[in-house]
């Protein structure tokens, strides 16, 4: 019931975003330009990186460094501040969903 609230929540507003476009006089060349493509393909490349490595090195671990490389792609300032991005969502994540919902999330060579 949640992803079809949350398409009904979307759609207009996709909708309304796709109109005010077709309404605006300034014409792009490119979707994307060179460094933006970059970007994409790290951010896609982060992401199979996720989900290839979660069996293998678990739930913690990859999440940890999948975020921290986000908060890179991302140009996160530095090094903390990645740091504390993944430190975070992987601590809030893991207790959410292992502790306090009891959702097994994979261990890999973890146990």
């Amino acid at each position: 019931m949640y992803p079809f609230a949350v398409g009904l929540f979307i759609l207009p507003l996709s909708l309304i975003l796709f109109l005010s476009s077709l309404k605006c006089e300034k014409k792009q060349d490119a979707i994307l330009s060179g460094g933006q493509i970059g970007t994409f393909l790290s951010f896609i490349g982060t992401c199979v990186f996720w989900i290839l490595a979660m069996p293998y090195l678990g739930y913690p671990v990859v999440t940890l460094i999948a975020v921290f490389l986000i908060g890179k792609v991302m140009k996160l300032e530095g090094w903390l501040k990645p740091l504390l991005l993944a430190a975070g969502t992987t601590l809030f994540i893991y207790l959410l969903f292992d502790v306090w919902l009891y959702i097994d999330l994979p261990r890999g060579i973890w146990g």
